[in-house]
């Protein structure tokens, strides 16, 4: 799965996305709706990770999702 799959299947991954870093608010990932470099923005501020720990979390999350279009 790739970031326009996800943007494509948001509502989807909301959930999964919430389960995995439950400190993203429903406004942070509204206003993040599956853009990838904003989620990361995110979550650098809610975990205090660098923007790179935070890509890599989100890329790694994305890969271990795999689902079928």
């Amino acid at each position: 799965m790739n970031w326009d799959q996800v943007e494509g299947n948001w509502k989807q991954m909301k959930g999964a996305i919430k389960e995995k870093w439950g400190k993203l608010t429903d406004d942070d990932l509204t206003v993040a709706h599956g853009k990838a470099e904003t989620l990361a923005g995110r979550l650098q501020e809610r975990y205090g990770i660098s923007k790179e720990e935070a890509r890599k979390q989100l890329d790694d999350f994305v890969k271990a999702h795999k689902m079928h279009a």
